[in-house]
């Protein structure tokens, strides 16, 4: 199969693991509307091949994203102020949609597991950008910070969302309203990120935590899986839950993928998991309706 090229991306699938390079090294990977582009493609790749089991996001260089390309000056944050082409693609109603949100969006949808490898600094957007991946790994040099308020703007990409669910609402609101720049054992302490590397170690330990789940593993389980987590993490009574719980496992009970691990632990052997993301997801997925912009 012939990979997608990027314009500010690096994209390689080895061995069921992608790994999305986010590659404008020489500014410090700051974010632009093409790398917003190039990742909504990438995320389009990872879902629909299934040669792709985890994914790996990383950045090119010393920094992950040092934030958005502020090259426009002032008017960097203005979408009134961009192009027609612009204004139309992005403006619902009298209201224009975040960019950095369409992303992020995109990531919460994603059918796989989604790795974060910090390499460096990570701030603004750069921050933001890894809230909706489900596990985040740091290199001692990461350095964090929710800059917004320092640059009279607000959280965006749905932070307002993610955030304060990983990290609890007093510790959010202190980051946000400081706009300071904090090392990676804060973000480890208040449990932002998963552990912490020396920068050598950052991509193996994020290959080897990926290899974990591609080698063991049901890709439909870790889809609906991952689904499951993060729908039900907003929901307002247990018995939500318990509905979509039921039909999962009612579903997946009945499934080839089921006889073929238990018939592995059975007889102490690698299990070979045959149903396929992009052709046996179950028929209630999606069980929720996706809300609009409004």
């Amino acid at each position: 199969m012939t990979l997608p090229s990027f314009e500010t991306l690096l994209y390689d699938v080895v061995d069921d693991i992608a790994t999305i390079t986010l590659n404008r090294p020489e500014k410090l990977n700051a974010y632009t509307p093409q790398m917003r582009d190039d990742l909504l493609r990438a995320f389009e790749a990872t879902d629909t091949d299934d040669a792709v089991r985890v994914v790996i996001i990383t950045g090119a260089g010393r920094a992950f994203c040092a934030g958005a390309d502020l090259s426009a000056g002032g008017a960097t944050f203005d979408y009134a102020a961009r192009n027609e082409a612009a204004r139309a693609r992005f403006k619902v109603g009298d209201h224009y949609r975040d960019g950095g949100g369409l992303v992020t969006l995109r990531i919460f949808k994603s059918l796989k597991p989604v790795i974060g490898a910090i390499n460096g600094a990570a701030v603004g957007i750069g921050m933001t950008l890894q809230l909706p991946m489900d596990i985040r790994m740091a290199s001692t040099e990461a350095r964090f910070g929710f800059v917004f308020a320092r640059r009279g703007i607000t959280p965006e990409a749905a932070s307002s969302w993610f955030l304060s669910r990983l990290v609890g609402m007093q510790v959010a609101l202190e980051w946000c309203f400081t706009g300071r720049i904090f090392g990676a054992q804060e973000a480890l302490d208040h449990g932002l990120v998963r552990s912490v590397h020396a920068p050598g170690e950052l991509l193996p330990a994020a290959r080897a935590l990926a290899r974990e789940i591609a080698d063991h593993t049901a890709p439909v389980s870790v889809a609906l899986t991952r689904q499951m987590l993060w729908h039900m993490s907003g929901q307002d009574h247990p018995m939500k839950a318990h509905r979509v719980d039921s039909r999962a496992l009612q579903s997946r009970g009945q499934s080839a993928d089921a006889r073929e691990g238990v018939s592995a632990f059975l007889e102490k052997r690698q299990p070979v998991y045959p149903n396929q993301v992009s052709t046996d997801m179950p028929d209630f997925f999606p069980w929720w309706e996706e809300p609009d912009f409004e």
